[in-house]
């Protein structure tokens, strides 16, 4: 991992950083086997004064409906660094969530992230800035739109429609459960558009979430024990 910046910039200079480091997004697929897959979800505690980033490790291929193969999980808290800012969100998560990732001994082939990729104003959300970081093909499955219009999505589950931003397609609005509020689909680094809707569609168990970003919010969130892999 190599270093790209500090992580106490002042509000311009995190900016200026997001202009600097979003040409540098990879939009093409480089995606080699995938073996593991890691979610990420990324919370706080102590009224934000605690950064608490959670990930698991799925084996794959699994299988969404009868369960994934839990390989690691890791939960990691810290001070958080930075206060909320709208549109600096990746300066207050990502690092903890490099931390959570320097203690797991599986490194993963695909990370997929709760929150934005490049659909956001500056085309540099929290998926896409850990994306550089790891050097990992990322992608960010967001729960609500940053930024963007997009149509009505169609019901049947599996459809979407584009999200634009400034005359450019940013991400997808993908509807995952019918009669359910669509998620937010967008690449994050080292992938395309059209590979991160198959992933996340391919991870869709019985819920509204992929299950790499389910199963992270549940160990985040402490919502009962995870399943541990054999010695």
């Amino acid at each position: 991992m190599t270093p790209l910046h500090e992580w106490t910039p002042t509000p311009e200079k995190a900016i200026a950083l997001q202009r600097e480091l979003a040409p540098r997004i990879e939009r093409e697929d480089r995606l080699g086997p995938v073996r593991h897959i890691a979610g990420v979800d990324i919370g706080f505690e102590q009224e934000g004064e605690i950064t608490r980033a959670a990930i698991v490790v799925l084996a794959w291929p699994g299988d969404p409906v009868a369960g994934f193969e839990v390989v690691e999980q890791v939960v990691h808290r810290e001070p958080t660094r930075m206060p909320y800012i709208p549109g600096l969100l990746s300066f207050r998560e990502v690092p903890a969530a490099l931390e959570a990732f320097g203690k797991l001994v599986t490194r993963p082939e695909l990370v997929m992230v709760d929150g934005q990729g490049i659909a956001h104003p500056r085309r540099l959300g929290v998926a896409s800035h850990l994306g550089l970081w790891l050097d990992l093909p990322t992608i960010g499955v967001a729960k609500s739109r940053l930024c963007g219009v997009h149509d009505e999505v169609p019901e049947p589950r599996g459809e979407w429609t584009p999200l634009r931003h400034r005359g450019e397609t940013i991400g997808a609005v993908l509807r995952t459960r019918v009669g359910v509020k669509p998620l937010f689909v967008s690449l994050g680094h080292r992938i395309t558009l059209a590979t991160s809707l198959d992933w996340v569609v391919k991870c869709l168990g019985r819920t509204k979430l992929p299950e790499p970003t389910r199963l992270a919010d549940r160990l985040a969130s402490r919502r009962g024990p995870m399943p541990r892999p054999a010695d």
